[in-house]
């Protein structure tokens, strides 16, 4: 089916454009936030009823998840997609024009993020990983929708009834939309298996546990879509003429994630607790 006609650009003030990826951003954190609010509002839900700091916090840590995103997130498609490229022009790195951004960049900038700024807080930097875990999904969905009006990260060849033909393709043939994969994976069904666990199990009463079914379902989800999303030109597949960079980078996450939600359900207490 063709691709439907979205300009990447939502409007414009004077000679400046906002594009529907940077407002992803913004919306993902805010939306993010207020979500994060009623959760840590919520008392009943987390360990000894302490949430990892008070609600009110959340907007002054918004803040700095942005920035830990957004540079993590840069950070991270330098190091892991096209390094010689940035070694050879290193003024290039701050330009972000190009889209360059790494979700396992940004995850783990926020990751930084959230657990100094609860340490600062006395919080359980652990249930501050399970609070993002929560909400990511959220960012996620909106990131991967701004990624189909790019039309950029398309997948392979398909004959499948719903294959899109991105207008920057250059073989115009159809193809796996796989950015509406990932935004139905990684946000819809994995916001849903979340909140199942948070407010039906009460998951985030054990630390850890939250943050680590997180992993586990994006890790497994982004390993699966790989399979039929083109891995990036500069790299192409990395072994076996079918691993994809996103593939290794997900292996430590789902290894993560287990180790968490095995830690998280055979612990009575959590020692962290200061």
């Amino acid at each position: 089916m063709p691709f439907p006609n979205i300009d990447p650009i939502a409007f414009a003030i004077g000679p400046v454009a906002i594009r529907w990826y940077a407002l992803a951003y913004l919306f993902g954190v805010l939306l993010g936030a207020a979500y994060g609010y009623l959760l840590l509002a919520n008392q009943r839900l987390w360990h000894r009823g302490n949430p990892p700091f008070p609600a009110k916090d959340i907007w002054d840590f918004a803040f700095w998840a942005m920035l830990a995103i957004v540079i993590g997130g840069r950070a991270g498609y330098v190091l892991f997609y096209n390094l010689p490229f940035y070694l050879a022009n290193p003024t290039q790195i701050i330009n972000t024009l190009d889209g360059g951004m790494s979700y396992h960049g940004g995850m783990l900038g926020l990751m930084l993020a959230a657990i100094l700024f609860t340490r600062s807080k006395g919080g359980n930097w652990l249930s501050s990983l399970d609070l993002i875990a929560a909400v990511a999904t959220i960012g996620i969905f909106l990131g991967r929708i701004a990624n189909f009006i790019n039309s950029e990260l398309y997948g392979a060849p398909t004959t499948a009834p719903w294959g899109v033909i991105f207008p920057t393709d250059p073989l115009q043939v159809a193809r796996h939309p796989s950015q509406l994969y990932e935004a139905a994976l990684e946000g819809i069904v994995l916001f849903l298996v979340i909140r199942v666990a948070t407010h039906v199990f009460y998951a985030l009463r054990k630390p850890g546990l939250v943050a680590g079914i997180f992993a586990i379902g994006y890790a497994l989800s982004r390993i699966a879509v790989e399979f039929v999303r083109l891995p990036d030109e500069q790299l192409g597949y990395l072994y076996l003429g079918w691993v994809t960079m996103g593939q290794l980078l997900s292996l430590p996450i789902l290894v993560g994630g287990l180790v968490l939600v095995v830690y998280a359900a055979t612990r009575r207490d959590n020692p962290l607790r200061p």
